[in-house]
């Protein structure tokens, strides 16, 4: 199961939700806007985050910029705040799976949502006897490489 947050005329999130979709990965869709992050939401995303808040905020957007706030100077009960009050701030669509986080749509990293027994299966399926090995058999090397 992935949790994907999504904004409204965001063409990543319409990528990324058309790409689980495909895929046949169930997902639970929950639009910014219309859905109040909760603190422990928000504190998980965050946790979850290699980089910091590198990873989840545009500190370059026009929204974050007009809040004239240096993210460095926030605790994180203030970052929450700031960012349930401001959720347009957040870089999108954010993936999340029990393993992985994903943020942004990137056609290589999004395949990482592939739960790893469903990878394992494709890297053992496709032989060289199958039709479409010239095709699948690539795709399959390139996902069994990953984590």
């Amino acid at each position: 199961m992935v949790l994907l947050y999504t904004s409204p005329g965001c063409a990543s999130c319409r990528k990324a939700k058309q790409w689980l979709k495909d895929n046949n990965i169930e997902f639970v869709e929950k639009n910014i806007f219309t859905t109040l992050l909760n603190k422990e939401e928000i504190k998980y995303i965050l946790s979850r985050c290699e980089n910091g808040t590198e990873d989840i905020i545009s500190v370059r957007s026009k929204a974050f910029m007009a809040l004239k706030k240096d993210i460095n100077d926030l605790s994180l009960n203030e970052l929450v705040e700031l960012i349930q009050k401001n959720p347009s701030i957040l870089k999108r669509p954010i993936l999340i799976s029990k393993q992985n986080l994903v943020v942004g749509y990137d056609s290589d990293e999004i395949t990482t949502m592939i739960p790893s027994e469903l990878r394992n299966i494709i890297s053992n399926a496709c032989t060289g006897e199958c039709p479409s090995f010239e095709l699948c058999g690539n795709v399959s090397k390139e996902i069994s490489v990953r984590p």
